[in-house]
C-alpha cells in the first residue's frame, strides 16, 4: 500500500451528482476516486480514512471540489491550431487547456478541403497511440465543411460543400471511432441521409452554421440530429412567427445545446434563459477557443482567414464576425455562475457531467464518485482554479 500515489483534500464543498457535500473530503488513490465523505461531524478535521504513506493532505479552505471539464468544441490554444498542429503542437494545446481545468477534449476542425481534414485525422489518430500527458484527445469534432453558405461565421466559405457520403465512408474506414461529432446544416440537400449515416456509425450529428427553419430542424431530429453547436451564433434567429433554428434548439428536448459563455457571443441573460429552457441536463459549456487562447492581442489565423484579437475578443479582419474565442473552460464555468445566474452545481454539470454523457464516457469520468477517474479540480471560494488532477496526476 505504501507505494500508492494518493491525495486527501478536505474542508471543501464537494460537487457530486447527488448534490453538494459541505465540509466534504475526497480521497484519491492511484488515479481513481477512492472515497468521498463529510467532516460535518468531525470537528478535529481528522481524516476518517486510512491514508496511504506519502499521501498529500490538502486543506481546501472552504473552496470547491469539482470534476474536471470536458470541452467538445475547441480549435486550439497557446499559439497552435488543431488544423496544422504536429505532436508538439498537440502537446501545447492539451497542456494549456489542462492547466485551465480541461481533462478531455475533441480536436475541432474548421471548414476546409478534404485533404486538410484527412491530415488532422491522421495526426490526432497517431497522437492518441501514445500516452497523452495532459488533457486527453478523445477524438475529433468535424465542424463543417457541410454547412450553410448563408451562415459561414468565421468558416472559410470557399470550402463549403454539400454532404459527401463517400468522404464519411473513407474517414470511418481509415480512422474508426475517431470522429465523435460532426456539425452540418440540416437544410442542405443530402443532409438527411448524411445525418442517418453519422448516427449509424455512432457519430453525434450536430447542427450549426445553418439557416434551417424550425420545421427543417424538427425533420433533422427525426433522422437523428441531436446536438446544436454554439447556440445563437451562426444560425437562423428566433422570430415569433417563424421560430427558426434557435426556436427549435430552445424548445426541442431531443437537442443538447452548446453555449459559449464569455459575455461576447451571447448575453448573460440569454445564457440564463437558455439554461432554464434546456434544463441542467441538456446544456453544455464550450470554449470554441482558437490558437489565440492564452496569448495576448494580435493577429492570428483560423482556417486560413485573418483574425484580430483585441481585449480578448477574436474577430475576422474582414467582415468583423466573431472568430471563435480566447476562452478557457474555467472562465466559461465562472462566467456562467457569476454572470448568468447558474448555480455552481448546475454549471459543473454543464461543463463536465453533460459532455461526459454526451460522449458516452460518463461511466469513467465527468462526476465525483468513488471508482471514477481522479479527474478533479480544486477551486477557491471565488471560483479561481488552484489545483488540477487528471487521472490522478497533478497538472497544476
Amino acid at each position: 500500500m505504501s507505494g500508492k500515489q494518493a491525495a486527501y483534500i478536505f474542508n471543501v464543498n464537494v460537487v457530486t451528482p447527488n448534490g453538494v457535500i459541505e465540509h466534504g473530503w475526497v480521497h484519491l488513490v492511484d488515479g481513481l476516486i477512492e472515497e468521498i465523505g463529510s467532516l460535518s461531524d468531525n470537528s478535529n478535521n481528522v481524516p476518517p480514512v486510512t491514508l496511504y504513506e506519502h499521501a498529500e493532505v490538502i486543506d481546501g479552505r472552504n473552496g470547491w471540489l469539482l470534476p474536471s471539464f470536458i470541452d467538445v468544441h475547441v480549435h486550439g490554444g497557446y499559439g497552435h491550431d488543431f488544423m496544422d498542429a504536429d505532436s508538439a503542437g498537440l502537446d501545447a494545446i492539451t497542456k494549456f487547456h489542462a492547466q485551465h481545468g480541461t481533462s478531455v477534449m475533441l480536436a475541432t476542425t474548421v471548414t476546409a478541403p478534404k485533404s486538410d481534414i484527412d491530415k488532422v485525422l491522421s495526426r490526432v489518430s497517431h497522437y492518441r497511440e501514445s500516452a497523452m500527458p495532459y488533457a486527453q484527445l478523445l477524438g475529433v469534432h468535424l465542424e463543417g465543411p457541410f454547412i450553410s453558405a448563408k451562415w459561414p461565421g468565421a468558416q472559410n466559405p470557399e470550402h463549403i460543400t454539400a454532404p459527401q457520403l463517400a468522404w464519411l465512408e473513407d474517414w470511418t474506414q481509415r480512422f474508426p471511432e475517431l470522429i465523435r461529432m460532426q456539425t452540418l446544416a440540416p437544410e442542405n440537400e443530402g443532409a438527411l441521409p448524411y445525418i442517418e449515416a453519422l448516427v449509424s456509425k455512432g457519430i453525434i450529428a450536430a447542427l450549426g452554421h445553418t439557416n434551417a427553419s424550425y420545421e427543417q430542424v424538427q425533420l433533422g431530429v427525426e433522422h437523428g440530429l441531436s446536438h446544436a453547436v454554439h447556440s445563437f451564433n451562426a444560425m437562423r434567429a428566433l422570430h415569433h412567427r417563424e421560430p427558426g433554428t434557435v426556436g427549435a434548439v430552445m424548445s426541442n428536448p431531443a437537442i443538447m445545446a452548446e453555449v459559449i459563455a464569455d459575455g461576447h457571443h451571447v448575453h448573460p441573460a440569454v445564457i440564463g434563459l437558455l439554461a432554464k429552457l434546456k434544463g441542467p441536463d441538456n446544456l453544455l459549456l464550450i470554449t470554441d477557443a482558437i490558437s489565440a487562447a492564452g496569448l495576448g492581442n494580435g493577429d492570428y489565423q483560423l482556417g486560413g482567414l485573418d483574425v484580430v484579437v483585441l481585449d480578448g475578443v477574436a474577430r475576422l479582419k474582414e467582415g468583423d464576425s466573431l472568430a471563435g474565442s480566447t476562452l478557457t473552460m474555467i472562465d466559461a464555468f465562472r462566467y456562467a455562475v457569476q454572470n448568468a445566474g447558474i448555480s455552481v452545481e448546475h454549471a459543473s454539470r454543464m461543463a463536465s457531467g453533460n459532455p461526459a454523457r454526451r460522449l458516452g464516457i460518463d461511466q469513467a469520468t465527468g462526476a465525483l464518485q468513488p471508482g471514477k477517474q481522479a479527474d478533479v479540480l480544486l477551486l477557491d471560494e471565488q471560483l479561481e482554479l488552484e489545483r488540477v488532477w487528471i487521472q490522478g496526476r497533478v497538472i497544476r
